[in-house]
């Protein structure tokens, strides 16, 4: 398989099941007899691969996957079986605000995540007017992100991680950002960032956007994947919940 700008080659990610907090022995169990706990399949044997300027959309249900794939894409988690293959910078648009602190000012925040993001201070301080611009909040830059509106925090997320000029673009369910116009804008963002020549990996429920920016997508059920291919039959099948028969 040509493992392109990113790709996923029979990847496998467990997690321990845990009926409610766990105790200090339960820890210490964990770390000293691992295989003593029963684990859940978050992805099983998960492939794909994405050249440079392809979009995959994710498909299924909640508690399907998407997300777990979406943070291992970001390197955040290792897998336990298999091989992730990342080619370029990446910028997710998971948790939009993650990371920001409430008592630092817009502009720090902006500086913080935009460094975290892979940008050089140099780099940041030439796109920080059109971040600022774009997020529509330039007379709040410097009051402490406390007083910002949580549509406000997310509204300078996106525009941070838009900005970065990434060669990855991984999306979960971020669309509701902001107020409709802002939301306009924000597809309008992403389907140029596309145009351009970016990759992109989507997770969403609006079948309208996927088919817009995807190419193809991914079927996954129970971390599995049922279907992959071209976006109109992945979501046709997915809506009819007809799993094509496997050669």
């Amino acid at each position: 398989m040509n493992p392109g700008i990113l790709s996923f080659d029979g990847v496998t990610k467990t997690f321990a099941h845990r009926a409610g907090q766990a105790l200090l022995r339960d820890r210490i169990t964990d770390l000293l007899f691992p295989s003593r706990r029963p684990r859940f399949e978050a992805l099983k044997s998960i492939s794909f691969a994405l050249q440079p300027g392809e979009s995959l959309g994710l498909v299924g249900p909640n508690g399907a996957g998407k997300s777990t794939l979406l943070n291992m894409a970001t390197g955040l988690m290792d897998p336990d079986a298999g091989r992730i293959n990342v080619h370029g910078r990446v910028a997710a648009l998971l948790e939009l605000g993650a990371g920001f602190h409430p008592d630092l000012t817009g502009a720090e925040n902006l500086r913080i995540n935009a460094s975290m993001l892979g940008l050089t201070r140099a780099q940041t301080d030439a796109r920080t007017n059109a971040i600022v611009e774009f997020a529509g909040v330039p007379e709040f830059m410097d009051e402490p992100l406390r007083t910002y509106s949580s549509g406000m925090v997310l509204r300078l997320a996106f525009s941070v991680a838009v900005h970065v000029d990434a060669d990855i673009l991984l999306i979960d369910e971020m669309i509701g950002v902001g107020d409709q116009a802002f939301q306009e804008r924000a597809l309008e963002k992403i389907g140029a960032l596309r145009r351009a020549g970016k990759t992109i990996v989507l997770a969403t429920h609006s079948a309208g956007l996927m088919t817009s920016l995807c190419e193809r997508a991914l079927w996954l059920e129970r971390g599995q994947t049922l279907m992959l291919g071209d976006t109109r039959a992945v979501l046709n099948a997915y809506k009819a919940k007809t799993v094509p028969a496997r050669s």
